[in-house]
């Protein structure tokens, strides 16, 4: 485009430099808030971990092969306020196979059968490499179901009580606000390319049991 006189206006060498200099400032503070949230890495730093450890007491333990994942230390390095529903496009058993995959390059906290069961599969203190996006990644806890997004008899009544106890335990103990804003779905992260949960999945069904299933929980104590 033209300015105003109608001539074409070319970038400055001053233009340049400043815009060179924001870019090295920005990368510098980028810089600086990875290295803050690094601070647990350094040795006596770390929270202590079990293997096979739950987060979800109902959930079984079924790890998730170590390339599909990033180690954290969440909440303190990043803060979790974002639940992400997921529809795997195939069996249970399907979804725990290619999550063991290291070549997959994805796979989410736990995996919802349709009779209920609930498989954990990455610790939340991890990064799951479960939205397509690294800030969703780094801010939410992923849910996938077993199930395709256009077969509506997928989700069963058992599927929707077994993931809304297990959403309420997540919110409560990360003080996530039971609501649309923080529950989504694939679908709506940023950049995705992914259509699920699907027009299927009953919104209004799942947020009122994992209300009803939150009101049975002790009150968060930090």
């Amino acid at each position: 485009m033209g300015s105003e006189n109608g001539k074409k206006r070319g970038v400055g060498r001053r233009a340049v430099l400043l815009g060179g200099g924001a870019a090295v400032v920005g990368t510098a503070v980028l810089a600086r808030e990875e290295l803050a949230r690094a601070w647990w890495r350094l040795p006596g730093m770390e929270k202590p971990r079990t293997d096979g450890e739950l987060d979800h007491e109902a959930a079984e333990w079924t790890a998730a092969h170590q390339a599909n994942w990033r180690r954290a230390d969440r909440p303190d390095d990043y803060r979790i306020d974002r639940v992400v529903i997921h529809v795997v496009q195939g069996s249970y058993a399907t979804a725990l196979k290619v999550f063991r995959n290291p070549l997959h390059g994805a796979a989410a906290h736990y995996v919802v059968r349709k009779d209920g069961h609930v498989a954990q599969m990455i610790r939340e203190l991890d990064v799951a490499f479960h939205a397509g996006n690294r800030d969703m990644n780094e801010r939410s806890v992923g849910i996938e179901h077993e199930g395709f997004v256009d077969r509506p008899a997928d989700f069963t009544a058992e599927m929707y009580a077994g993931s809304a106890r297990l959403a309420a335990d997540i919110c409560r103990r990360h003080g996530i606000p039971v609501d649309r804003e923080h529950i989504i779905g694939h679908v709506e992260v940023e950049g995705t390319d992914h259509t699920d949960p699907g027009p299927h999945w009953d919104w209004d069904r799942y947020l009122t049991l994992v209300r009803k299933e939150l009101t049975k929980l002790p009150a968060r104590t930090s």
